[in-house]
């Protein structure tokens, strides 16, 4: 699979599943399933809504901020350098980051039109929940997701997805590492390029 399919099935999972605000512990598989799936059915309803470009971003956007943890996502990206930013410093990144998701991520959706993605289980694992999946794609082989969720922020949150070995918080910690040295470590310049990426 292309690695810009893949990663724009990653961002399509990332921008709109996560569970909602109930500790990972409390969940079943029957629920968790119900919930992944009921944000599922509303990432869709993104994709199969025909706003324009712009529009779609935005709301994809706003469904990441909603529900994934983005905190968490955004240090993780950003590596050892959130350390070292002031907090002024990492909230003005944080939002760009936030925003270099949805329009990154938001250009590849229209590929996923009729595709379907059926929740499969659902297992606590040490600190966290994980959720696992079949998507199928049109013309393409099913690929097993998987997907994890945490309440360490207070309310349960998506952090992290593997699609075929990939692992989304490792790929955003290589291209954001990367803009970030290009910027000679400069966060002003990484958080105005992200303002401008995707």
């Amino acid at each position: 699979m292309p690695n810009e399919t893949r990663r724009g099935f990653l961002g399509l999972i990332g921008a709109g599943i996560a569970l909602t605000a109930m500790p990972a512990q409390a969940l079943d598989t029957a629920q968790a399933s119900s919930l992944v799936q009921k944000s599922l059915d509303e990432v869709y309803a993104v994709i199969n809504s025909g706003q324009p470009s712009a529009q779609m971003y935005k709301s994809f956007e706003a469904i990441f901020a909603r529900y994934a943890d983005v905190d968490i996502i955004a240090r993780s990206a950003l590596g050892p350098a959130a350390r070292q930013a002031s907090p002024a410093e990492f909230e003005a990144y944080k939002q760009a980051f936030q925003g270099y998701i949805g329009r990154k991520y938001g250009k590849r959706f229209r590929e996923f039109v009729g595709s379907k993605i059926e929740v499969t289980g659902a297992r606590p694992v040490k600190s966290f929940f994980a959720v696992t999946s079949v998507a199928y794609l049109k013309g393409r082989s099913p690929m097993e997701v998987e997907w994890h969720v945490s309440d360490k922020s207070g309310k349960s949150r998506y952090f992290n997805i593997i699609i075929e070995g990939v692992n989304m918080l490792a790929s955003e910690r290589a291209e954001v590492g990367a803009m970030l040295a290009r910027r000679k470590g400069d966060m002003a310049g990484l958080t105005a390029d992200l303002q401008k990426a995707g």
